[in-house]
């Protein structure tokens, strides 16, 4: 009898948990004023007014609550109930996180939305098995090579204090004869400012953020890849919410997705005019410098596929056959 009134009890607790208002924090890496960053604000003002007030997330920009390489872990242990990741940056944890940092494989947006279809199931499964689940996922930019001085092809890269913040980008460091040094969003300004890095590889949008032009007048628009973003959710925090409260989050993530691709999109655009009228050359790359990227690009994915195995294989082939 005891032992049923405290279950009963218990029961109560958590369904006025479930109807109480949740209060959820969303730390991301990037600075308030990047779109992702303005995406999840308006992500969490959707969230708010669809579950009529019953959840409220607190978004945490430019690493101010973690910084990026701690995100996920935050979320997995439940410190925060969600989070936003650079998927490539964990690509030594599970080389599938790292398949859109492969240089060329993807190299459009609707490529990239492809590479996403065929990369999300695998990614379901993985976060569902580490206690997490992805409510959306948004491109960046495609990526391009800032550099101090100019060049025309990968031998004029040996040396270069290349900026790494991926497995990936510390790959083709080396691939190319650059030094690879490990800077996160966050801290580029200052690592250009004090000559820690004089290159790197990234989009647009990263360039304007940091001020890049201030230190670096030359961006190559090789159109590399475009990463992506993800925002994942613990999946005890979600189960704890009653299903309108569900159904409001995922209903608001599916809108940010659709926005979000929308924001990079105009971003790219946008940003590349601004730095152009803030003193950066955009270059397009000689043929010597695209055939050179291609052969880097190249080795990178049989290196990945090796590595990846058949989980790799079975993502790469249902992507192409898009």
């Amino acid at each position: 009898m005891k032992l049923k009134f405290a279950l009963s009890l218990a029961a109560f607790a958590l369904a006025g948990q479930a109807g109480a208002q949740a209060k959820w924090d969303l730390p991301a890496a990037y600075p308030a004023s990047n779109f992702h960053s303005e995406n999840l604000v308006q992500f969490a003002n959707d969230v708010d007014k669809a579950s009529g007030g019953k959840l409220k997330i607190t978004v945490h920009p430019n690493a101010s609550l973690y910084k990026a390489p701690e995100i996920k872990r935050a979320v997995q242990g439940g410190q925060a109930q969600v989070g936003e990741i650079l998927l490539v940056n964990f690509q030594n944890e599970w080389q599938i996180f790292g398949a859109d940092g492969i240089p060329f494989l993807a190299d459009s947006y609707d490529a990239a939305a492809k590479l996403w279809r065929a990369q999300k199931p695998l990614i379901d499964k993985k976060l569902g098995e580490q206690g997490m689940m992805v409510l959306y996922a948004v491109a960046w930019p495609p990526q391009g090579i800032y550099t101090k001085k100019t060049i025309s092809g990968a031998a004029d890269m040996k040396g270069l204090k290349w900026r790494a913040y991926s497995p990936a980008t510390a790959r083709i460091a080396e691939l190319v004869g650059a030094q690879p040094v490990t800077v996160q969003a966050a801290e580029l300004s200052q690592a250009m400012a004090t000559g820690v890095v004089d290159s790197y590889m990234s989009s647009g949008s990263t360039g304007w953020d940091t001020k890049t032009y201030e230190h670096i007048k030359n961006w190559y628009d090789t159109q590399a890849w475009l990463p992506k973003n993800a925002v994942i959710v613990n999946r005890a925090a979600f189960n704890a919410l009653d299903k309108p409260t569900q159904d409001a989050l995922l209903k608001a993530a599916a809108e940010a997705e659709r926005r979000g691709w929308d924001m990079s999109r105009k971003t790219n655009t946008e940003v590349l005019e601004k730095l152009k009228a803030n003193g950066m050359t955009i270059h397009t790359p000689s043929p010597q410098l695209k055939a050179d990227m291609k052969k880097v690009g190249d080795t990178m994915l049989k290196e990945w596929l090796e590595k990846a195995g058949p989980e790799g294989q079975q993502l790469v082939d249902a992507y192409r056959k898009m």
